[in-house]
Parts: C-alpha cells; structure tokens; sequence
C-alpha cells in the first residue's frame, strides 16, 4: 500500500472512530459525565477530554510539532489534565464543562481534518521517538489513533451501561 493510500485509510478510519464515540456520548446528560460508577476509576468527561488530547498529540503534533493554531485547539492546562497517566477529577467544579469538552474534541477533530491532508508521503515515512504502537513512523501515529479512540469508545460504553444508558446499535 503507497503511503498517500494509506494516510487515506488512517484518515477514514479517524473518521469512523470518531463517529462511533458520538454516537456513544449523544445521549449522556452533562450531569452524568463525572459521574465514576461503583467499580470504576473513569468517567465519560475524562475519557473524551482524553480522545481530544491524543488526537492532538497523534495527528497534529506528532506530524508537524507545535503550531500556531495549537492555542486555539485546547489549553496546556487540558492537556495535562487528561494527558496519559493522569487521574480522572470527579469534581466538576475542578474540570471543564461537558460542553468545553465537547467543543475542544471537535476543534482538535477538525483541525486533523484539515492537516491530515496536507501531510506528504516522506512525512509520513518520517521515524517516531517512543511512545508508538506497532509502526515507529508518523504514519503509524495517524493509523494508531482510530485504534486509541476505539479502545477509550469501549471504556465509555461500560459506563454508559454503569449509567443505565442503553447499548447503542
């Protein structure tokens, strides 16, 4: 498979991903996106601020380092709040709101969108440092994400289900 081919294939996949993620949170009142269930060290509004962070991190600084428009997308603050290893808050009060939430995924989303495109076969065939999954390059950072996402989608479904939403079809 070229690489322009596969960055296709990553991008469709970042796609479906994304879909299924929304269709999961759809139905969650905001009042429930802290809510950490008997059982679980999770909730919804960590698992999507987390979604957000690693899309910017996998396709956009990863690809290209930092820009710019990076500001806009979301804070440093949210960055390390839902970075890798840090702990869910259950406090609202000490979190953004569904809604900022909400708006940073879409931004970071959107701006994907917009880059992923412009990204060149020898960028993508370009190494990665550690931390990777599978293929040290950026393409396998791109190819990785939908992966990531679909993993964090599942941890949302088990909460959905913890918050007597029913199973989405």
């Amino acid at each position: 498979m070229n690489p322009s081919s596969a960055r296709e294939l990553a991008r469709n996949q970042i796609l479906f991903a994304r879909s299924y993620t929304q269709s999961l949170i759809a139905d969650i009142d905001d009042a429930d996106w802290f809510q950490m269930p008997a059982g679980f060290k999770s909730h919804v509004a960590w698992q999507v601020g987390h979604l957000a962070m690693a899309e910017y991190g996998l396709c956009l600084f990863r690809q290209r380092g930092r820009a710019e428009v990076d500001g806009s997308l979301m804070s440093s603050a949210f960055r390390k709040q839902f970075s890798r290893g840090s702990k869910p808050e259950p406090d609202p009060q000490r979190n953004p709101t569904p809604a900022e939430i909400r708006d940073v995924l879409a931004r970071v989303h959107e701006q994907t969108m917009l880059e992923i495109e412009t990204f060149s076969d020898s960028q993508l065939a370009e190494s990665v440092d550690m931390p990777y999954a599978a293929v040290p390059t950026k393409l396998g950072a791109l190819l990785f994400c939908s992966h990531h996402e679909m993993l964090h989608a599942g941890q949302i479904g088990l909460l959905r289900r913890a918050l007597n939403k029913p199973p989405i079809r």
